[in-house]
């Protein structure tokens, strides 16, 4: 994926900080705005990975800062409610001028209020997911309630360890947004998604919201999740559901390919931006490999060794169907498992010229069906000559070359 800085000036000609994640081909097929949670920012690692697994299904996503938050210029204490249905009707207006108008809005925690707030203001939204928000806005107040008293000017409160600056003003704008009127009147399709468990925001605002809003409606619970989705497996589930539940309320769009330059896949690394986390694609498919966390990477797709085995594996169960059904046998499943590893030909009980370290690549069949040994064993011979089997085990002739910008 691609990841660009953008600088948006808000209402009161403040410079928002936001990024623009790109899918691989740089070219999306709809435009999403992300919402972060309250005292939050768009580097939040659950914004981050949420945003980018949505360029997996074809989204430019567009994340910032509020205003006085991460790297957007004004105070704390002007990052009211309001202030931030604000901020979020000028990323879209930026991004409707200079790209297209975004169609899906996502919001986490307090940053779901406002995309719900949002969304009823913007005729171009299609779509709108929630993410641990609250049913009403003036639940927020509860995290500073006891630290403000009956204080009339500016107070220091503390959220989450951090010291931030408010003041009367911002106290009584959470009481302005009825959010359940709004909610009621968006008729547009909602997914709300919360964790049972969540302690910051209680599951009883997402039945709220849900009873609120009209259908289409959907709620997919986060399980043993936190309000923060600090484990990146939760906010990757999260991206990866919203790509899915949206496809039902967006028209299906060709893919559009990154230039292959006549070849059958092109692959794209970002290495300022993505680690190792490669976008790969194909005419009709997208996927994304990666490394481990135990060699350095994120962990957001498999790596090259696993393709590898996925190929092994694929070929040779698709070419034992093809040649079962030809034989008119009863093959009615197979399971292919595979592994890759470098073994030295000592331990292989091969006798090379040089010994040393050599590419050995294991595969074990399990055949379900009404098939006598012979037919197994046979079965288990043409395994070895499906194409990917061939192509690996036979010496590959590789043409490698440059090709300019």
């Amino acid at each position: 994926m691609k990841s660009t800085k953008l600088e948006i000036s808000n209402s009161k000609n403040q410079k928002l900080r936001a990024y623009l994640e790109l899918p691989a081909n740089q070219k999306p097929n709809y435009y999403a705005i992300f919402a972060h949670c309250f005292a939050c920012s768009s580097t939040l690692s659950a914004v981050k990975n949420i945003s980018r697994t949505l360029t997996s299904h074809g989204f430019g996503v567009v994340r910032f800062d509020f205003t006085g938050l991460g790297k957007s210029e004004g105070e704390f204490s002007e990052s009211y409610f309001s202030a931030n249905i604000n901020d979020l009707l000028s990323v879209d207006a930026y991004i409707t001028r200079h790209y297209e108008a975004p169609s899906l809005l996502i919001g986490h925690s307090l940053g779901g209020a406002a995309v719900i707030a949002a969304a009823a203001k913007l005729d171009a939204v299609k779509a709108v997911a929630t993410i641990g928000a609250p049913a009403t806005v003036s639940h927020v107040k509860r995290l500073f309630t006891d630290q403000i008293k009956n204080n009339t000017s500016e107070v220091t409160i503390t959220i989450g360890s951090r010291p931030f600056v408010i003041n009367p003003s911002f106290i009584a704008d959470f009481d302005k947004t009825d959010l359940p009127a709004i909610t009621k009147k968006l008729r547009k399709p909602l997914l709300i998604m919360h964790a049972p468990t969540d302690s910051v925001v209680e599951i009883e605002n997402a039945q709220q919201l849900y009873q609120n809003a009209k259908h289409p409606k959907s709620f997919i619970s986060l399980d043993n999740a936190d309000h923060l989705l600090t484990n990146r497996a939760d906010s990757i589930y999260v991206g990866n559901v919203i790509g899915a539940w949206v496809q039902r309320y967006f028209p299906s769009i060709e893919n559009t390919m990154l230039e292959t330059q006549g070849e059958q896949l092109v692959g794209h690394l970002n290495m300022l931006e993505d680690n190792f986390t490669m976008q790969m694609q194909t005419n009709n498919h997208h996927f994304i490999a990666d490394e481990p966390t135990s060699v350095g990477g994120d962990d957001f797709g498999p790596s090259p060794y696993e393709y590898l085995n996925a190929a092994l594996a694929a070929c040779t169960a698709m070419t034992l169907k093809l040649y079962a059904q030809r034989k008119n046998w009863d093959l009615q499943e197979v399971f292919v498992y595979t592994s890759h590893a470098k073994k030295h030909s000592d331990a292989l009980e091969i006798d090379v010229e040089k010994p040393g370290y050599l590419d050995h690549m294991t595969k074990k069949l399990k055949l379900i069906g009404n098939l006598d040994e012979k037919q197994k064993q046979r079965l288990k011979e043409i395994a070895s000559k499906c194409p990917v089997h061939k192509t690996i085990s036979n010496g590959v002739i590789f043409n490698t070359e440059l090709i300019s910008d």
